[in-house]
Formats: C-alpha cells, structure tokens, sequence
C-alpha cells in the first residue's frame, strides 16, 4: 500500500516564545525545528504499514528549503521518499491555501492512504487534514486513535465528546492521526545514514500547476492582527498567624477581594 505522509515543519514546543516588535509574528530566531509531534504519529503508522505489508512512504510538506531538516527525519525513520513545496508564493498560506498545494502534490502520486498528524502545534488550526480531503474529493476521519485494514475499506476508531466512535472509509482516505495511535520510533544510525542518500523533490507552484491568486497571503481569508502573550498572574498571597487565623483571613479574602463565596 502506498501512503502519503503530509507533515508540518515546526519549531520545538519547549521554545521560548518571544514576539516580534511589530506584534503581528513570532520571534524565532533561535527557536530549534522539529516535525510537529502528532505528525510523528503518522509517520510511524505509514512505516507500520510498509513493514507488514509493503509499498512505499512518501512524506509531503510545504515550508521553506529548511523544512527539509523534517523530511530527512522521517526518512532516517523509515520513510522512502519525501517531496518539499517550496516557493515564495506559498509563504501566509492560511490552512485552505496549504491544502491546495498538499493537494495538488499529492494528486501527483499515486497513492492508497494519506496520513496527517490531527493538528500543527503551533497555529494548531486542526483544518488541513479535512481541507486536503475535500480538494482531492477524497473521504476523511479525523483524531484516529486506532486502525484495521481491510482489502478496500478502514475500520478507525476515533475520540469524540465523551467517548469513541468507529466508522469505516473506503481507500484512499485522509487519515488525521491522534495520540495513542501508536508510539513513534525514533531514527537509528543506519536510517539516519541512509536518509541522507534518499530522493528528495522540491516542487513550486508551477510544477504542481497552481494560480498564485489562490495560494499564499493573497489568498489568505483571515488576517493576523495581534500576537501577544497571556497577562502575567499576579504573586500569590501567603497567610500568617495560626491555622484559625488563616482560616478566617481566607474566607474573608475570598468572599470581600476574590468574590468567589
């Protein structure tokens, strides 16, 4: 089975995050990048699938010529080949524009199952799995916490308000993976070797056939206005003198200052 693995390049979670002086962008100047962690799980799936029943891992992208950095390590995982949208074009894509390059790279494969992570950290805007879906007109289930294959169908289960819920989809789907699908292995020193010898194609709007009026910032149907980080919580607050003392004080901050009782 040939699976298309679509991940983000991001920047490591433990960033400090900084803001720019303008306020509109992050500062990420020295942030470290990473594939985003619930993509980590999609890869690991498509792996699973090639190791049990063969055919090839592609992993797709769309970012800038460092976002290969993310490609190599899912092939240092186990992945086959990988493919970076690259083009200034590209750059303020919101997630309906991204879809439209995933999709348009993704048409150029031949494949039988597309594997997202349910999410980008960072914007965490969870719409490009079902985005990428509805431009290929393909099927889509998203936060997949497990899979059975079958000849043509896959039976997932996946997390709802509550509890779980299992729906079966015909091949191709979109498959957004959730934590607890499985537990992503991490590259050994002959894959990371050999990650360095695998193909890797970078793809501009013109290769994939796209309008620059409908990708990027020109297509954008939001606007960033302001970035700013949560207000600083105030210092808490220490009572003194004996455990009744404290009681009484507490009940009282409480009921007059806080206005919670």
């Amino acid at each position: 089975m040939n699976v298309l693995v679509c991940i983000k390049h991001v920047p490591d979670t433990e960033t400090r995050v900084k803001i720019q002086p303008d306020g509109k962008a992050l500062d990420l100047s020295g942030a470290s990048w990473v594939i985003s962690p619930y993509d980590e799980f999609a890869v690991e799936e498509a792996i699973k699938i090639k190791e049990s029943s063969g055919g090839e891992v592609t992993v797709v992208t769309v970012g800038a010529e460092d976002a290969t950095k993310s490609i190599r390590q899912a092939l240092a995982m186990g992945a086959d080949r990988g493919i970076l949208c690259c083009d200034p074009a590209f750059e303020g894509s919101d997630p309906a524009a991204t879809a439209r390059v995933l999709a348009a790279a993704c048409a150029q494969e031949s494949f039988d199952l597309i594997l997202c992570g349910k999410q980008g950290v960072g914007d965490d805007n969870q719409q490009v799995p079902v985005l990428l879906a509805q431009a290929l007109d393909i099927p889509s289930v998203s936060v997949v916490t497990e899979i059975e294959y079958e000849d043509a169908a896959l039976k997932c289960t996946r997390e709802i308000e509550g509890g779980r819920e299992v729906v079966k989809t015909p091949k191709p789907s979109v498959i957004s993976c959730q934590k607890g699908l499985n537990e992503p292995r991490y590259p050994s020193l002959k894959g990371i070797m050999q990650a360095k010898k695998k193909d890797v194609k970078t793809l501009g709007a013109s290769d994939l056939g796209l309008d620059t009026s409908t990708i990027g910032a020109a297509a954008s149907a939001f606007e960033l206005e302001e970035i700013a980080l949560p207000a600083e919580k105030p210092e808490g607050r220490i009572l003194d003198g004996e455990p009744e003392d404290q009681v009484r004080e507490l009940i009282r901050v409480l009921h007059e200052e806080a206005k919670v009782i």
